[in-house]
């Protein structure tokens, strides 16, 4: 019986990744290397104190610019995870690791609301993993902003993903326990482009509502204002006519003096 658990455990862990897997052609992680990390729990956290019961929270030593070999690039900055290790299988038994991606915002609130991996961990005997996207919550590298911002991009906050991981599987001695990354929404569009760009560090992927074709060069006509303007036009032609029109409007009062500031007032936006 216990044979047959374990078949059908990793058939299921099979068919998600054969559906939400991606080919592509392997890339090498730049300049890892082994770093330090220390449990930390902080309370001030917005986590409810029934759900901090199965978590620890780790703070990795990332690498502040993995593309370039610059001095500055060496620069490092705390990153947050959290691990939740209650349904583990072991790396004895190559047990799956669900990592969730972090986007835009402090890795608090996912962890609160996202129940998808804590659902499925118990049949996968999966390890759950959250990683806090570089510059939110406690993962904001240290100095001027002007002079960091150059680092505050997709590529970057990937690769911190990949070292992590990484590091994970090292520390854990788990390096024949398979990945699956998950992310929504621009998490989801991480979770996707990491399948791409690091396949021989996670097995799978799985994107929720991800507006992966919301550039409009990639498929013609796809883009996300295409779609968005489709849903007016089947909802009501004319408000989707009075959309369209209105454009013409909002540029011509923006190009005039102060013409921010009044768009500003008039649609009661930020400032």
């Amino acid at each position: 019986m216990k044979s047959i658990a374990f078949s059908s455990r990793w058939l299921s862990l099979s068919l998600l990744i054969l559906l939400t897997s991606v080919s592509a052609i392997p890339h090498n992680i730049p300049r890892l290397g082994v770093f330090d990390h220390k449990s930390l729990r902080d309370p001030s956290d917005t986590i409810p104190a029934f759900v901090w019961e199965d978590l620890e929270t780790y703070f990795y030593n990332q690498t502040l610019d993995h593309f370039n070999y610059n001095p500055p690039s060496y620069a490092t900055f705390k990153q947050r995870y959290v691990i939740n290790s209650k349904y583990w299988g072991g790396a004895n038994e190559s047990a799956p690791i669900f990592v969730y991606l972090g986007a835009e915002a402090p890795i608090d609130g996912d962890i609160q609301f996202i129940g998808f991996l804590p659902e499925n961990a118990p049949n996968f005997k999966a390890l759950i993993v959250y990683i806090e996207h570089r510059f939110y919550g406690q993962s904001v590298p240290l100095g001027p902003v002007k002079e960091n911002q150059g680092y505050f991009s997709s590529a970057q906050a990937i690769a911190d993903y990949a070292e992590v991981i990484l590091y994970l599987k090292e520390n854990l001695s788990a390096q024949k326990s398979p990945v699956i990354v998950i992310g929504g929404s621009y998490g989801g569009m991480l979770a996707s482009w990491f399948r791409l760009k690091y396949p021989h560090v996670a097995l799978g992927a799985l994107a929720a509502s991800a507006p992966i074709l919301y550039f409009d060069d990639i498929i013609p006509q796809n883009g996300y204002y295409s779609i968005v303007t489709k849903d007016f036009q089947e909802v009501s032609e004319s408000c989707y006519e009075t959309i369209k029109q209105s454009w013409s409007v909002i540029d011509e009062v923006a190009s005039q003096p102060n013409g921010l500031s009044i768009l500003s007032q008039r649609f009661n936006t930020c400032s």
